[in-house]
């Protein structure tokens, strides 16, 4: 899954990383460390501009909501429940499919957060049991120190309680969609601890290498075959994980120094 992830690279490097065309200064968001659900959070997205004489996709940065709200949706009381979406049930679930097909984003991060339990813990997990209590924090992240560019869905929502023209009649909100964690050795492997992604948690967001940027941003790409494809899961051994201070657990908590990386786990963990 992903539940908190990092976001720290200026806006700036974003456009010109992923070729960004338009892009309002004043929008920007600040480095985020500890980026939470609900949150507000920047993503590359490709849709016509509005009101523009040609009608052709623009490759655009915009601040989005994490929590996506269906557009059919009678409230958004539930985008907290929302915020990540399984890659083998896209293309089935209400919730989703409309957007998976057509709305497509890349949200851009330095990693992921993910909290490791033991071996009993984690089975319990993915059979749907509650869970005690999260324990030590593992950063996910490249290991090249690339951007890690999250594939998302994005979704507007009309707010019927507030009149036209109110800056927050329209809700503009996305997830993040997962996979399998991958079970080969990582790229750079933590000197005690897990050996693999899976071994932190058995799902991870979906990471686009950048030759797969245009084809999952091109919203012309709307047969279910194709769709399917995009969905590919990266190459292994592409990312690093390393243990960092549980202070990420509080969401309050916020800079550079969450992602500290720590010698060996703060708190006990079985493997």
């Amino acid at each position: 899954m992903c539940g908190r992830y990092a976001a720290s690279r200026s806006p700036e490097d974003l456009v010109g990383l992923f070729q960004v065309e338009k892009w309002e200064p004043e929008e920007a968001l600040a480095p985020d460390w500890n980026v939470a659900p609900t949150k507000e959070v920047q993503a590359i997205l490709e849709r016509p501009l509005k009101d523009a004489a040609e009608r052709r996709p623009v490759r655009q940065m915009r601040t989005l909501r994490w929590g996506l709200v269906p557009s059919w949706s009678t409230s958004p009381d539930g985008a907290a429940r929302m915020i990540n979406a399984r890659a083998e049930t896209l293309h089935e679930k209400p919730s989703f499919r409309r957007a998976f097909a057509a709305r497509r984003c890349i949200l851009p991060a330095d990693g992921y957060y993910e909290w490791v339990t033991g071996a009993d813990e984690r089975a319990k997990e993915v059979e749907g049991k509650r869970k005690r209590p999260r324990k030590q924090p593992y950063f996910v992240t490249p290991a090249d120190g690339s951007v890690f560019a999250m594939a998302g869905i994005y979704e507007f929502w009309r707010d019927r309680t507030l009149p036209d023209g109110h800056p927050r009649a329209w809700w503009a909100t996305c997830s993040v969609i997962t996979t399998e964690a991958e079970t080969g050795p990582l790229g750079v492997a933590p000197a005690a601890g897990p050996a693999t992604l899976a071994d932190i948690h058995p799902r991870m967001p979906l990471m686009l290498t950048p030759d797969r940027w245009d084809a999952w941003l091109d919203p012309a790409r709307t047969e279910p075959g194709d769709l399917a494809a995009l969905l590919a899961p990266p190459p292994e051994g592409l990312m690093r994980a390393y243990p960092v201070p549980t202070a990420v657990s509080n969401v309050r908590n916020n800079g550079p120094e969450l992602l500290e990386e720590l010698s060996g786990p703060e708190e006990p963990v079985l493997f």
